[in-house]
């Protein structure tokens, strides 16, 4: 996406003088009107062109355009004849589509070259009154928005199934880890929801971002803003732009939008790799089973069965990690206000979001069609002794301090068997007599000890805010919900806002061609 230091080839008197303001393009209808001939071919042509790339932002364009010229018009710029000529090429453009486009060194030349072929030197004046830089940056926001909603719509619907999950498997019971190693029971709803918590920041991050995205740059120019009486709350309204940036050299040179926008989707992307990461360990140790639309099997090995989609949503973490770095060394130490180099940075957010977005619908599809063997995964959350935080929990809630219960628990696992997933209590008990010079039932009675090494009754202990207990979780999932439902409502509003701007800006189009 090739933009320009200054708004080429305008000769603006102003409406100051009373004088009809001539616009760029008047030379001819040719590839010229737009460039001349001094900068029209030459060996670097191609290497400058961004013309390919650009197909992604093709609609924007024209939208882009459409407003500008019927903003033109109602302020008495450019003539209603003239502007409905251009709007009428525009639509003819779109019809014809990207590939139809003329050469060119980016998709703004190359329809503004379009228009000119098709309605003569007076297709120049669409470019009145605003430079590459304002129109390519205002075509970014436009794109990247609609990138940006339809990742949350499909974060929003992936949380919404894990939600479904989370309510089935309320008291499965589940091992959790640490370090990779037997930590505490735990259940599979909590497991999930402490995903979705990341899930649900994730989201409010992009829908942050979106605010600071839904900007109109339009009628800043080149940086320093323009003679002409231009309306750019009247551009900002057709295009769905919730706000105008205010500072015309902010406005065209500011890419930060994008930093927000990569660092966020980076953010998301990190929180797929983790969870596709806890659920491929729980596919090998056979805690989960994978439908087989999200796995695959080895080309020799006929007994496997593969956890590849969730290896893939791992491994393009790196999709969005790379654009995040390489956009943000692109942007690194440039000038203000337009430089070339901006040409190659919205490719790195194109990428990462593209990667990211097909990853939440796997990785959702992945977890919500999985079967969890109950039995199964309650067996093994006795694993290595698991319920020993609750044996020292139970114990210092008798008034035990928590660091001798620490000790007498400790000392116990120690001790434990190989083969041996908890002690009994005569184990616990003897070494309880030993450390306290007291035996365990002046503590805590026989029926106690045995529930708390239970994983079942491990996990009902835990009914804290924010714990595993059935309880503590039902509270996770209304609150849940709600985050939930909240970030639904504003996905539709932006989404209908910008439904709205292109209904808006067809019908004040329709008017003049």
């Amino acid at each position: 996406m090739s933009e320009e230091h200054e708004t080429d080839h305008r000769e603006a008197s102003g409406r100051a003088s009373g004088q009809s303001p001539r616009a760029d393009g008047d030379a001819g209808g040719d590839r010229t009107a737009v460039r001349r001939d001094r900068f029209s071919g030459g060996p670097a042509r191609s290497f400058l062109s961004s013309l390919a790339d650009d197909e992604r932002i093709f609609a924007a364009d024209l939208a882009v355009d459409r407003a500008h010229v019927v903003m033109l018009v109602e302020q008495d710029i450019v003539e209603a004849d003239t502007a409905g000529e251009i709007l009428t090429a525009l639509d003819d453009i779109e019809d014809a589509g990207h590939g139809a486009l003329p050469d060119g060194e980016d998709v703004h030349e190359a329809i503004e070259s379009a228009v000119i072929d098709r309605v003569g030197q007076s297709g120049g004046k669409m470019h009145t009154a605003r430079s590459r830089n304002d129109e390519v940056a205002a075509c970014i926001r436009y794109r990247l928005r609609a990138d940006v909603l339809e990742l949350v719509e499909t974060l929003v619907g992936a949380r919404e199934r894990l939600l479904a999950v989370a309510r089935e498997q309320t008291e499965t019971v589940m091992p959790g880890y640490t370090h990779l190693q037997p930590a505490q029971p735990t259940t599979v709803a909590h497991w999930l929801l402490s995903y979705e918590q990341a899930l649900q920041r994730d989201t409010a991050r992009l829908l942050d971002a979106y605010v600071r995205i839904n900007r109109n740059p339009l009628g800043a120019a080149a940086f320093a803003g323009t003679p002409f009486d231009v309306d750019r709350e009247r551009t900002a309204e057709l295009l769905g732009f919730d706000s105008v940036a205010e500072n015309s050299m902010d406005a065209s040179a500011a890419r930060d939008f994008l930093v927000e926008t990569t660092s966020a989707v980076a953010g998301l992307a990190t929180t797929l790799s983790q969870l596709a990461e806890d659920v491929i360990v729980m596919a090998s140790k056979g805690h989960v089973e994978l439908d087989d639309d999200y796995a695959s099997t080895s080309s020799i090995m006929p007994q496997k069965k593969n956890p590849d989609t969730l290896e893939l949503v791992r491994g393009r973490t790196s999709d969005a990690t790379a654009g995040l770095s390489g956009l943000l060394t692109n942007l690194t130490g440039q000038p203000r206000a337009y430089n070339r180099d901006l040409q190659r940075a919205g490719r790195h957010a194109w990428d990462a979001i593209d990667s990211v977005t097909e990853s939440v619908a796997v990785a959702a599809g992945a977890v919500a069609t999985a079967d969890w063997p109950a039995e199964r995964l309650e067996a093994a959350a006795t694993g290595g002794f698991a319920t020993a935080t609750g044996v020292a929990d139970l114990l210092a809630m008798a008034g035990v301090p928590f660091r001798t219960a620490h000790e007498v628990v400790a000392e116990v696992a120690a001790d434990l068997d190989a083969s041996q997933d908890a002690p009994d209590y005569a184990a616990l008990s003897a070494v309880a007599e030993d450390v306290l010079d007291d035996p365990l039932s002046a503590y805590v009675d026989r029926e106690a000890v045995e529930a708390a090494l239970d994983p079942t009754e491990s996990v009902a202990m835990r009914d804290s805010r924010g714990g595993p207990a059935p309880e503590a979780v039902a509270d996770q999932l209304a609150a849940t919900a709600d985050a939930l439902a909240s970030h639904s409502e504003r996905h539709e509003a932006a989404r209908t806002g910008v439904s709205d701007a292109a209904t808006r800006l067809r019908t004040e189009v329709e008017v003049y061609v």
